[in-house]
């Protein structure tokens, strides 16, 4: 019986041996495992950064593009606000001047309307020279 409890705690040696080298193993692949994280999360983060930097320089050309487009935006306003200001007052200018004058039937113009020819009163040049322009493309006769 001695020799079967000697036995028996050699196997249990044994074993724990194998469990203390399987957990020592585990442990080593954890740590391997946990560097693989980290330098996977370095460059993550390092890639982050640049995407960051490139995505503010993006913004800053936007908003000096923005700046600039305002700027022009405000000259072209101000150069639109001096004409209507400058047709405001000739047609101020004018308002006075046509009420100082007293009509006379004579001095009023009439204006004539001319109506458009229809294809009934055109003539065969007009239907060539239209021909003719259905012909031409980018600048060329077929």
């Amino acid at each position: 019986m001695m020799k079967e409890n000697k036995a028996g705690q050699e196997e249990m040696r044994s074993g724990q041996e194998r469990l203390e080298q399987e957990m020592r193993s585990g442990q080593q692949e954890m740590r391997s495992g946990q560097e693989e994280i980290n330098q996977i999360q370095a460059h993550v983060e390092s890639q982050v950064d640049e995407i960051k930097i490139h995505v503010d320089g993006c913004i800053g050309k936007i908003e000096e593009e923005f700046q600039c487009v305002k700027g022009k935006i405000d000259e072209v306003e101000s150069e639109v606000q001096e004409k209507i200001g400058s047709l405001e007052r000739r047609i101020s200018e004018l308002e006075d001047r046509s009420n100082n004058f007293q009509t006379n039937p004579e001095l009023i113009y009439v204006r004539s309307t001319v109506k458009p020819l229809t294809d009934k009163h055109r003539g065969p040049f007009s239907r060539l020279s239209s021909t003719s322009a259905a012909l031409q493309m980018d600048g060329r006769i077929l």
